[in-house]
């Protein structure tokens, strides 16, 4: 099949571009590689920020507090564009179905969120990202969007510098199979998954469209600054949402102490919980004060999971958490949504485009998903209206089609899953909340080890039918290749800024207001640049008359 618009990706951010597209008349198709269902959007609980109201003191407040969280890594136009389309976005998704917790007059409710300096969080319980995702879904297949699913992106086809076609491993009989498109859009999400067993997010969350960019000599950007959530279930590392606090509940230790601010932004409240478990106490969140109606009505998702989980009852029982890999800020480098290869841009978690900076606020990665994944369907669907299809260079996928071919060629003596389990724990104990340089590079040598190790891989399971190994042995790879980019920038990177902390080098250092990319050079070496950031953290800055600072 052809198409006007590939999207790659089904969640807030790919369906928002996709809807946006079809509705300007362009043909187009959602490629997912698994249910469309299995998002980060879809897990997404606590809410999406926004200033509902006419006042610009809110929404200039809203701005500030995007660019103090980011810790002077962000840009205030960028930022400004997605507050400013805040409160319509909000209204347009209630055109597609979402039923936000609302009051009489039918005007979303809004519960304060950390590092929000009022209350703009809009939500649907605890189950925000879910609601939107499904009304969206519903939206996208009754305009005619059509799913491509379960099919693994492989390479991105260009003709002299433009989009001509994606090719992908359908996971059916693990072929590969070219779509011819005149515009791509990447939104994949990011790639806290390659702290498996230490992360919210699915195992399948390696950066596989950050890996995409990489192999088509795009730059990745910022990727030492991964998100570490406060409160994930202790055992399963399970998603507590952030709503949780927002809605009253506290953070103690062992001794029942309250030991921080429960609504700081999450790198400091990560890191405050980070320290008591290192001194060997339990943390807790304690919900016990809250009516039981506040709970089941606010919070029903946490209710059910907490009973189900870890057989607690919040109403009653502290419910023990400890911080995880969450969310990531590292990304494609764009400019809003467009890249250097003409036609293809990016949106979403998998994209860079200078909002969250260091550290993200809690409500504005939905925000960000949606008001962005609108901005690339627009324009993706117009450079498809005044561009012809491209011819295709068939031998740029011939590299893939003889990888996976291989991948059936031989016998693995090597333990697929202890080789992923081994990612995960050494990304958490020597690439996690606190860094130093020693254990940096002792991740960076075993991640080599572990790639040298991959490439050994071949699948038990020689049929090609269903072949689930297929896509998880590339999954793996991806996930090396992306934990690479993470080590080498996390060494280069020497302060400690948001979401990234260094114990040999501890204070935030105004000489690196920057930004460190990472380029993939002759198919194999990752490379390290610096790109100037184009505001600095120690200069004041004006939006809207406000002064906005430190």
């Amino acid at each position: 099949m052809i198409y006007d618009v590939i999207v790659v990706g089904s969640g807030i951010a790919g369906l928002m571009s996709a809807i946006e597209a079809k509705k300007n008349g362009a043909k187009v198709a959602i490629v997912t590689k698994n249910n469309p269902l299995k998002s980060n959007s879809f897990m997404a609980s606590g809410g999406i920020n926004a200033v509902l109201s006419s006042q610009g003191k809110e929404l200039d407040s809203h701005i500030e507090d995007t660019v103090k969280g980011s810790r002077g890594l962000s840009d205030v136009k960028t930022i400004e564009y997605m507050c400013t389309n805040a409160k319509r976005i909000i209204y347009k998704l209630k055109s597609y179905g979402v039923q936000f917790d609302s009051d009489s007059d039918d005007n979303p409710k809004q519960r304060p969120f950390g590092g929000g300096s009022i209350q703009r969080t809009c939500f649907v319980g605890d189950k925000t990202g879910s609601a939107i995702v499904s009304s969206l879904l519903k939206e996208a297949k009754h305009l005619g969007v059509e799913f491509l699913t379960n099919n693994f992106a492989l390479r991105i086809i260009t003709h002299q510098n433009q989009v001509s076609a994606l090719a992908v491993l359908r996971k059916a009989d693990n072929n590969v199979v070219l779509y011819p498109t005149k515009a791509l859009i990447l939104a994949g999400g990011g790639y806290a998954g390659i702290y498996k067993g230490h992360t919210t997010n699915a195992p399948d969350c390696t950066g596989d469209t950050l890996a995409l960019a990489l192999k088509a000599g795009l730059r990745v950007v910022d990727m030492e600054f991964v998100q570490f959530h406060p409160t994930g279930f202790e055992k399963s590392g399970y998603l507590v949402s952030e709503a949780a606090r927002g809605e009253g509940g506290y953070l103690i230790n062992s001794d029942g102490e309250r030991f921080v601010d429960e609504l700081a932004t999450r790198d400091v409240v990560a890191i405050e919980i980070y320290k008591q478990i290192k001194n060997k106490k339990r943390v807790f969140i304690d919900l016990r004060h809250l009516s039981g109606d506040q709970i089941e009505q606010r919070l029903p998702s946490l209710y059910k999971s907490a009973h189900i989980q870890s057989g607690v009852d919040i109403k009653t029982e502290l419910l023990p958490i400890k911080p995880v890999a969450h969310y990531t800020m590292g990304g494609i480098e764009s400019n809003m949504v467009d890249t250097e290869i003409s036609g293809l841009f990016v949106c979403g978690e998998n994209s860079l485009n200078m909002i969250h900076g260091a550290n993200r606020l809690g409500g504005n990665s939905l925000l960000e998903g949606a008001v962005f994944g609108e901005l690339a369907g627009v324009k993706a669907s117009m450079f498809a209206k005044k561009t012809e299809l491209l011819p295709i260079d068939y031998n740029q996928v011939i590299p893939d089609i003889r990888m996976i071919d291989k991948l059936f060629e031989g016998e693995s003596t090597i333990n697929f899953n202890a080789l992923r389990t081994s990612l995960g724990n050494v990304m958490f104990d020597k690439v996690g909340i606190i860094r130093e340089y020693k254990t940096l590079y002792e991740a960076l040598d075993y991640v080599k080890y572990l790639s040298s190790q991959a490439a050994k891989l071949h699948t038990v399971d020689k049929s090609k039918a269903n072949n689930v190994e297929v896509s998880s042995i590339l999954e793996l790879r991806n996930a090396l290749l992306i934990s690479e980019a993470v080590i080498l920038s996390a060494i280069k990177r020497e302060e400690s800024r948001g979401s990234h902390q260094r114990d040999d080098f501890k204070e935030l250092d105004t000489k690196l207001n920057k930004h460190i990319s990472i380029r993939l050079v002759g198919g194999k070496l990752l490379k390290e640049e610096f790109k100037v950031n184009n505001i600095f953290y120690n200069i004041l800055q004006k939006v809207r008359g406000l002064i906005i600072n430190k």
